[in-house]
């Protein structure tokens, strides 16, 4: 077994021979394995261990925003050629003790509505998160990658970054290549390199939270070796993540390869797929055996019908959850943090025209006690 360590008490850009926060094909593999090698990767968070358990609110404007997401890699897979589908399968991914989530002004789903920088730390102990900052709350530990991905070839890094461009231009939004705070510091890769925050063709900051222990994900190889890397663990998080960030935390990863020849290029496969053999956590919470749902409609609070909007859908039923939690008795900045980490928003139709619709889902009750999980009974909140 093979490993690539890191001391999260560094900053990447001070152990930049052990990973990368940009997309770049010419970066050096960090190791090389054979498919069916076990692989240890231990990562940083996706602030780049800025975020600490002793800061406050107002730190928040201190940090470098431009060093997320720190990747763990490449890792070179003996054999690994375009053409081919690479199969990642998560052996096990460990947390670390202390989590973060925090709301960044000018960003997260809702990004018109919360524009203070809010921050919730938390504290992993017993498979479970809490915090004295949200009482009441106990979250299941349903650690995975938020980021992971293999490295694009030229050819699309230069297309990939064309299409942003456009879209920049059309009044969209983007992260175009920086090479302020990237990592690696040398051209081409600093002026060229993809930012690792938005997901694309090579996987990367997809947040899919069904990819936990025991999943395979299966990318598209763009180049030899196919470069894989992680980071960006994620202790818990909702379907959604709407307020930017989930329970953040650093996390070693377990992964193994495995190579698909010629899959790819011969089914012309050109987007990340992924798979679980059983439930992607427990079943409890998988299904989940207990919720409660709002619902969402394209219709905005002046009354006005749009129509096939599965987004303002999803912004309906986000803000029907959170004056649900509200009435329970949590701040609207607490219901929101609650909603980034364990509401699931789902399209319920997207048929029934003009009126498609979204629902969120707040999952769900222990059954040794009356009250749902996220409410501990020593609170004052009353159960839903």
């Amino acid at each position: 077994m093979k490993s690539i360590e890191i001391d999260r008490s560094k900053r990447l850009k001070d152990e930049p021979q052990k990973g990368h926060n940009r997309w770049h094909p010419n970066i050096d593999p960090v190791i090389e394995v054979d498919q069916g090698e076990e692989v240890v990767l231990e990562t940083r968070d996706a602030s780049d261990c800025q975020i600490q358990p002793t800061m406050t609110v107002d730190d928040l404007s201190g940090l470098d925003n431009k060093v997320a997401h720190p990747l763990t890699g490449p890792v070179y897979v003996k054999g690994a050629m375009p053409g081919d589908l690479l199969e990642i399968e998560y052996m096990n991914i460990m947390p670390q003790n202390y989590g973060w989530t925090r709301n960044r002004p000018g960003a997260g789903f809702l990004r018109d509505i919360f524009l203070d920088p809010y921050l919730v730390h938390w504290k992993i102990q017993d498979g479970y998160a809490v915090s004295d900052q949200i009482p009441g709350v106990k979250i299941p530990d349903g650690s995975f990658m938020g980021t992971a991905g293999i490295a694009p070839s030229q050819e699309q890094l230069e297309a990939w970054t064309r299409r942003e461009a456009d879209l920049v231009r059309r009044g969209g939004t983007a992260a175009p290549p920086d090479p302020e705070d990237a990592v690696p510091t040398s051209d081409p890769i600093a002026r060229e390199g993809l930012r690792t925050i938005p997901p694309r063709e090579n996987c990367g900051n997809v947040d899919a939270k069904q990819l936990t222990k025991g999943s395979k994900l299966l990318i598209p190889v763009n180049v030899p070796g196919a470069l894989y890397s992680a980071g960006d663990g994620h202790f818990a998080q909702g379907d959604s993540e709407c307020c930017i960030t989930a329970v953040e935390m650093g996390a070693t990863a377990v992964v193994r390869f495995k190579i698909l020849a010629g899959e790819a290029a011969r089914n012309n496969i050109k987007w990340p797929r992924f798979a679980h053999p059983g439930f992607f956590a427990d079943p409890e919470w998988a299904a989940p055996k207990n919720f409660i749902a709002t619902m969402g409609m394209p219709i905005r609070e002046d009354g006005t019908q749009e129509g096939e909007d599965l987004t303002l859908a999803a912004r309906n039923a986000l803000i029907n959850m959170i004056e649900l939690l509200q009435e329970r008795g949590w701040s609207r900045e607490q219901a929101y943090v609650i909603c980034s980490v364990a509401v699931d928003l789902r399209i319920s139709n997207a048929v029934d025209l003009p009126n498609v619709t979204v629902s969120a889902f707040l999952p769900g009750v222990l059954p040794s006690v009356s009250v749902p999980i996220f409410f501990n009974a020593s609170t004052t909140c009353r159960p839903l």
